[in-house]
């Protein structure tokens, strides 16, 4: 794949910048699909490592009938905001609450909240918080860990301690971080690990955005292995609470296959759950048509 390849959808994404008032300084950026005047109707985050641009093949075909924002949240893709993991960081609240910080600058009508894994997570995070500004809860195998082991969380005992998680911090901290160029990261990544499944359109827009010029010369992982660590080891949030008290119509697409989502069956009224059968926790990238659908309410 060339640069070009890479480079080409560039000229038709509409990049767009929120400055939320963050303390510490930075812009939170997002691509925008479909009309560029009128209510948006659909703000999709994406999961831990990525960036909303690695939904664009998924998304861009539904600009003719929704106006989408494709957030890219903290410590991943253009966004600036700081992400410096921190020893006491414990839960994705800060994720959820730069989504309530753009809700909260949206004119218009309630909007549907969708994500992929963590982005779907902290969709619930921010819906619980702003009822009134969230239509519909839309999420696609999100975080959901079984409500012991977020009980232990929440009450202090340390991510480390359970093995999956440890497993996924340590595994991102071994990801390499640079390469010479973005070209070469896509060659690396082709095929292989969790990319197995992935769309060559799908993986190159991943790599144009999830990675940034090095200062020292290459490119470097926009998403720094530190903080991706940090959110595989950052769950003290209380996502099962929050599920329970949303009054807004919410369905959740499970992964058939290492689905990192323990929610199996309804937790109260105007929820869905189904499993897509053949699919891993990379079900949007499997099943871009079935996002699609049920992102239109079909």
């Amino acid at each position: 794949m060339t640069h070009g390849d890479l480079a080409e959808p560039e000229a038709r994404l509409r990049r767009r910048t929120f400055d939320i008032g963050d303390a510490e300084g930075g812009r939170l950026s997002a691509i925008e699909f479909g009309p560029a005047e009128g209510s948006l109707d659909l703000i999709f985050l994406h999961a831990n490592g990525f960036n909303g641009r690695t939904y664009r093949t998924i998304l861009e075909p539904l600009a003719s009938e929704r106006r989408i924002l494709a957030v890219d949240q903290r410590g991943h893709g253009r966004t600036t905001l700081p992400a410096e993991p921190r020893s006491g960081r414990r839960s994705w609240d800060d994720l959820a609450a730069d989504l309530v910080a753009i809700l909260d600058r949206l004119d218009g009508p309630p909007v549907t909240l969708a994500g992929h894994s963590m982005g779907g997570t902290a969709s619930v995070l921010a819906a619980v918080q702003r009822p009134d500004r969230v239509r519909r809860l839309v999420l696609f195998d999100p975080v959901i860990l079984p409500w012991p082991v977020t009980m232990a969380l929440r009450f202090g005992i340390p991510a480390r301690r359970f093995k999956d998680l440890r497993s996924l911090a340590e595994g991102a901290l071994r990801r390499k971080a640079s390469f010479p160029s973005r070209e070469a990261a896509l060659a690396a990544y082709t095929g292989r690990g969790a990319f197995r499944t992935w769309r060559p359109e799908q993986l190159a827009d991943y790599v144009a955005d999830g990675f940034r010029v090095a200062p020292a010369g290459g490119v470097e992982l926009a998403c720094a292995p530190a903080w991706e660590a940090s959110n595989f080891l950052s769950h003290a949030h209380d996502v099962w609470g929050a599920l329970r008290k949303l009054r807004c119509p919410v369905r959740i697409i499970r992964a058939e296959k290492g689905s990192t989502c323990a929610v199996t069956r309804p937790l109260a009224s105007g929820m869905m759950v189904e499993t897509v059968p053949g699919t891993t926790h990379f079900l949007p990238m499997e099943r871009p048509e079935r996002v699609r659908a049920a992102l239109l309410g079909q």
